[in-house]
């Protein structure tokens, strides 16, 4: 019985199929990635030319084939490190999709809610007091008057380079 082989060692032609589809998943991230994005993770010149061009197709079809393309050349290059940077990229996106939805939630407060100028200052002592209720103000008659949103822009701008000043000294305090 010692001459049978042992098939537990090689992996199964589903279990093949399923990494090269991984891969392959992994290139369509990668087609997804913006140029300094893409720039910045090191990926063999064939490899790169091929995502390129796998962007640039519209069809169906050929766009298909090409990334059954990326696919194969994918499984020249370790995973692992391209991975660690797709998840790195997400994480990014995740943090400024989180501080964009807290900035909302600041400018909505302070249009509806006269309480929370002062809660705001408090949070943001290096605010401009006046020039923020200046804003809310022009802006609440914007709104009124059915104007274009020049001073709710206005105001997003203001509690962004707040927010964005604090979250700076506070990766430099660390």
């Amino acid at each position: 019985m010692e001459d049978t082989p042992d098939f537990d060692e090689a992996p199964s032609k589903s279990q093949r199929k399923r990494d090269m589809d991984a891969l392959q998943d992994i290139g369509e991230e990668l087609t997804q990635l913006n140029e300094q994005q893409m720039a910045s993770v090191e990926l063999p010149e064939s490899l790169r030319d091929a995502l390129l061009a796998a962007r640039a197709m519209k069809r169906n079809e050929a766009r298909r084939r090409q990334m059954q393309y990326v696919g194969k050349l994918m499984r020249q290059v370790d995973p692992a490190p391209i991975r660690i940077k797709l998840d790195g990229f997400l994480s990014v996106s995740a943090e400024q999709t989180a501080q964009l939805h807290h900035i909302e939630r600041w400018r909505e407060r302070l249009i509806d809610d006269p309480q929370a100028v002062s809660e705001f200052i408090a949070a943001y002592p290096e605010a401009d007091s006046q020039q923020l209720r200046t804003l809310i103000r022009n802006t609440i008659t914007e709104r009124e008057r059915g104007k274009p949103p020049k001073h709710f822009r206005a105001l997003f701008q203001m509690i962004r380079g707040l927010a964005e000043a604090r979250s700076r000294s506070d990766a430099a305090a660390e």
